[in-house]
């Protein structure tokens, strides 16, 4: 995956006509033509999906990058995106840098929506002084995080040196995201308040499950060495107790789509030779030669490997996709 970003070309208002006309689209809605309710819009069917989960049949939801194909860091919006962006009334990006798309859209548009940010839920986020669980203090933490003027001056961030923005891989952090959506769509529409909070709640029990899985796998596994080709499961690796022992040249270099230097790539052939890796963990929606040779290391000494996605797989919900991916941890640690 590819972390270095390019100016996005937003196509004018009257491309934007001549193709709804057309009936063109890059992103799926939740609701078909006709639908009332809030528009959300997400940069990814991540964000999406969750907004479904905590609007339900309240608001129509357009998740911009649905395609397990597609990397997020390269898409490229149509004017039809545009146009999406222009009407919503919320929208979910990661930030980070990471969907860099949505920020020249939300500028483009003129939209003037709350944004919810993953990332700003993020305990590691360097400009996140933290939100205690147990306090009672996630209900600040989510009102806090509106949108305020200045930040409206300046939707995205630019990619953090040594952060992770592949926050939806934590558990806790989305829960967090979770909860800032339902605040947004509580102002928006006060007289289902109730729904929203009720739904967040649910969800956040869910969450519960997952994290109890993960404690489980950490308690049956904790400490097995892994091999994550980039770091997008970083965080989920992390939450299930296991040791990431990539050596941070080599995920840096495939993440930005850089080559690997070829003494990272003997560094970490020799770990995989090593035979104390458990599974080596790679991206489905990207590849390269030096991955490749990693999977064939791997493969040659017996050594499972398993593929972790960017975007909710079809027919999936959050939930069902991150408890897929921790079966799958399990299931190879377990062998």
């Amino acid at each position: 995956m590819s972390s270095i970003r390019r100016s996005l070309p937003v196509l004018g208002l009257a491309a934007a006509s001549a193709l709804v006309l057309a009936g063109c689209a890059s992103g799926s809605a939740a609701g078909g033509e006709g639908d009332s309710g809030l528009s959300v819009v997400a940069s990814t069917n991540v964000y999406g999906q969750i907004a479904e989960q905590i609007g339900g049949d309240l608001v129509q939801v357009t998740s911009l990058v649905t395609n397990e194909s597609q990397d997020p860091h390269s898409f490229e919006p149509s004017a039809r995106d545009q146009l999406v962006v222009a009407d919503a009334d919320l929208v979910i990006e990661n930030g980070g840098g990471y969907d860099a798309f949505i920020d020249a859209l939300i500028d483009s548009s003129g939209s003037e929506a709350p944004v919810v940010t993953a990332v700003e839920h993020s305990h590691d986020w360097p400009e996140n002084e933290g939100h205690d669980a147990e306090s009672g203090e996630d209900a600040d933490h989510a009102d806090e995080s509106d949108h305020s003027d200045e930040a409206d001056d300046d939707h995205g961030h630019d990619h953090v040196e040594g952060f992770n923005e592949h926050v939806w891989y934590d558990p806790h952090t989305v829960v967090h995201v979770a909860e800032a959506v339902a605040v947004e769509l509580a102002e928006l529409d006060p007289d289902n308040a109730d729904t929203y909070t009720a739904n967040a709640e649910e969800f956040a029990g869910e969450i519960e499950a997952l994290e109890a899985s993960l404690a489980e796998l950490d308690g049956a596994h904790g400490g097995a060495e892994v091999f994550a080709t980039e770091p997008v499961p970083g965080y989920l690796v992390a939450a299930a107790g296991l040791s990431d022992i990539t050596p941070d040249a080599f995920s840096e270099a495939v993440e930005e789509g850089q080559d690997v230097a070829p003494a990272t790539l003997l560094e970490s052939l020799e770990l995989i030779e090593s035979g104390d890796v458990r599974v080596v963990i790679t991206n489905t929606q990207t590849a390269g030669a030096e991955t490749a040779q990693i999977i064939a290391e791997a493969e040659a000494r017996g050594i499972p490997t398993v593929a972790f996605s960017e975007t909710v797989p079809e027919g999936e919900t959050y939930i069902s996709w991150m408890q897929a991916n921790i079966a799958a941890l399990t299931e190879v640690l377990d062998a």
